[in-house]
C-alpha cells in the first residue's frame, strides 16, 4: 500500500479544525481517518484531534484484520468509544460545548477496504469500474435531494449546504454507516473533508488521481485547484493506493 495524507487551513478560516491521518496496526494495515470538527467557540479543533488521536492509538495496538465483519466491527465499537468520549468533554469543559466532528474513516487490507462516517466528510474508490463516492452526506441537503424537494444541481449551492444531521460527539449516542467493497491492485481509496469536495468535483478528483506522478504531487494538485476554487475551508484528504511497489512512505 501506498498513502499519503494532507490538510491545509485554506485561504480563508484562520485555524485549521481539521484532523487525520493514515495509521498502521502490528500487521502494518493501514487506517485512514479524516475528521472536521465544528462548534463550541473554536472547539471544532478539539472535537477532531480527540477522535483522531483515539482511532490511531486503538488502531496502533491492534492486531491483523482478517475479515471485513472483524473491520465492521473495529470501526462501530471505537467510533461509538470515541463519540462517548467526545461527548462526556464537551459537557465537563463549557467552552468546548456543542462541539462535534464529521469522521470518515477506512480500514484497508489486501481484499478489502471498510469504510464507516458520520457527517459530510466522503469516501471515494477510483477502479476499474470507474470513479464512485461511497459514503453518503448525513446532510439536511442531501435530504432534500433524496426525497425529491431539490436538485443535485440545487444542492451545490443551497444556502443551508453546511447543516449536518449526524455529528460524532454533539449527542450521546450517535448512529453511523459502515460499508466494505473489493481492494485490488491499482486501486485509489480518497477520503477527504467537505472543503475539498465542495470545491472540486468528481471529474477533476479522477483525473487528478489518474494522473502520472506520486502521490503526495496528486495530493498537493487536489489542495491547489480546493483553494484555487475559493477555499473557504479547511481542506483535508487521504489517499490508499493498493500497489505492489513501495514509494518509501
Amino acid at each position: 500500500m501506498n498513502v499519503v495524507f494532507l490538510t491545509d487551513k485554506g485561504k480563508v478560516r484562520l485555524h485549521n479544525e481539521d484532523n487525520g491521518g493514515i495509521f498502521t496496526n502490528k500487521e502494518g494495515q493501514p487506517l485512514a481517518v479524516v475528521a472536521d470538527g465544528m462548534g463550541g467557540h473554536r472547539a471544532g479543533d478539539v472535537a477532531s484531534e480527540m477522535t483522531t488521536n483515539f482511532l490511531r492509538e486503538e488502531w496502533e495496538k491492534t492486531e491483523k484484520i482478517e475479515t471485513a465483519e472483524e473491520a465492521e466491527e473495529w470501526l462501530r465499537t471505537k467510533v461509538v468509544e470515541s463519540n462517548k468520549r467526545v461527548f462526556a468533554y464537551s459537557k465537563q469543559n463549557t467552552e468546548c460545548e456543542g462541539m462535534g466532528t464529521t469522521v470518515v474513516a477506512a480500514i484497508c487490507t489486501n481484499l478489502f477496504a471498510t469504510l464507516a462516517n458520520i457527517g459530510d466528510s466522503r469516501g471515494y474508490i477510483l477502479n476499474e469500474l470507474g470513479f464512485q463516492q461511497l459514503t453518503e452526506d448525513h446532510s439536511l441537503v442531501n435530504e432534500l435531494v433524496k426525497t425529491g424537494q431539490i436538485s443535485k444541481e440545487d444542492a451545490e449551492h443551497h444556502p443551508r449546504k453546511n447543516v449536518l444531521l449526524r455529528a460524532l460527539g454533539t449527542e450521546e449516542t450517535v448512529v453511523m454507516d459502515t460499508k466494505t467493497i473489493t481492494f485490488e491492485a491499482g486501486d485509489y481509496l480518497f477520503i477527504c473533508s467537505d472543503g475539498l469536495s465542495n470545491k472540486v468535483n468528481e471529474e477533476e478528483m479522477q483525473r487528478i488521481l489518474n494522473h502520472n506522478g506520486s502521490l503526495d504531487e496528486k495530493a498537493a494538485e487536489l489542495v491547489t485547484l480546493a483553494n484555487q476554487n475559493g477555499g473557504e475551508d479547511n481542506i483535508t484528504l487521504a489517499i490508499v493506493e493498493y500497489s505492489d511497489i513501495v514509494e518509501g512512505r
